[in-house]
């Protein structure tokens, strides 16, 4: 495990990079753990992960409430929240509706019907558009999950910055 901050032309030049996930901003620090095939940036107050060279928040909504709250949502009903909080994939039947656009391949957020807490971050297999709420089949892969590798070195890296 690598830990290190990053200078400040790093820290705008990784701003940049996030832009794509939403309002990042500019920021002056960052800092970052590198572990395996996965790092987690702090930076400007979030916490992102890259791994594949897919980039996406972590799940916590303390810290990302703006970044996740951007992202387009699969809502899915309290029965399905428990298996892909372990990390299953989204199935048709469990998505109860569908908030935002986002295409086949785009990063999604599970979120449950009932509180509309973040479940876990997952890459869509269909389009927003061809996706019937309750329908047949796995409708998203997740990659992001509460207890993963990703989380448990989120919780270090904020050990770290304290």
């Amino acid at each position: 495990m690598k830990f290190h901050r990053l200078s400040k032309r790093d820290a705008r030049s990784l701003s940049q990079r996030l832009a794509a996930l939403g309002e990042v901003g500019a920021a002056e620090s960052a800092a970052v753990l590198e572990e395996g095939d996965v790092r987690l940036y702090w930076v400007g107050g979030l916490t992102v992960a890259e791994q594949g060279g897919l980039l996406f928040p972590v799940l916590d909504e303390a810290s990302n409430a703006r970044l996740l709250s951007a992202m387009p949502s699969l809502v899915v009903d309290m029965g399905a929240v428990a298996r892909i909080a372990d990390g299953a994939d989204v199935m048709g039947p469990g998505v109860v509706s569908v908030r935002g656009e986002f295409s086949a391949g785009g990063l999604v957020v599970a979120r449950d019907e009932r509180h509309g807490r973040a479940v876990a971050i997952c890459r869509a297999l269909v389009d927003s558009g061809s996706l019937a709420p309750r329908g047949r089949g796995k409708v998203a892969e997740t990659i992001h999950h509460p207890g993963d590798k990703v989380w448990r070195l989120a919780e270090r890296l904020r050990e770290l910055l304290t």
